[in-house]
């Protein structure tokens, strides 16, 4: 994919510090609701959206390092 290859590493990075963790406090965002998918409390359209929503950031570096490894 050569649209994965040009996103550079530190703007992943980046992306995964700020949107994939905001808001920090009390806990970041993500973790709350891979919590509540866990414990089958994920029912809600705007809760199924703002999961996806944090979780590009880490799809994105996931991606890009399987990339990365398979192309060495």
């Amino acid at each position: 994919m050569p649209l994965l290859d040009k996103i550079s590493w530190p703007i992943v990075v980046l992306l995964c510090l700020t949107l994939g963790l905001a808001p920090f406090v009390p806990e970041p965002h993500i973790w709350e609701k891979l919590k509540m998918l866990v414990a089958g409390e994920l029912h809600r359209p705007v809760d199924l959206f703002d999961l996806l929503y944090h979780s590009l950031p880490w799809l994105l570096a996931l991606a890009k390092a399987v990339r990365g490894w398979r192309q060495s």
